[in-house]
C-alpha cells in the first residue's frame, strides 16, 4: 500500500508542476496565438488551443529527438 502512496505523491508534484509551466507559458502568450480556437455565446464559452498545443508538440518532439541522438 506504500507504493500507492508514493505514486499519488508524484502524480500530485507533476500535476503541480504541469499548472506551473502552464501559467507561466500563459504569460508568454502561448495560449492566445492566432490559431487557437475560440468560440462564445451569451450562455456558453468553447475554447481549443489548437496552435498552441502543435507547437508545444513540435518543442518536445524535437527535445526528445535530441536527448534520444545524444544518447547514443
Amino acid at each position: 500500500m506504500q507504493h500507492v502512496g508514493k505514486w499519488l505523491i508524484v502524480m500530485g508534484g507533476c500535476i503541480f508542476l504541469l499548472g506551473i509551466a502552464v501559467l507561466v507559458l500563459e504569460r508568454f502568450g502561448l495560449f492566445h496565438l492566432p490559431g487557437d480556437l475560440r468560440f462564445e455565446s451569451k450562455h456558453w464559452k468553447f475554447y481549443f488551443p489548437l496552435a498552441s498545443c502543435l507547437i508545444l508538440s513540435l518543442v518536445l518532439t524535437l527535445i526528445l529527438w535530441l536527448i534520444s541522438y545524444f544518447r547514443r
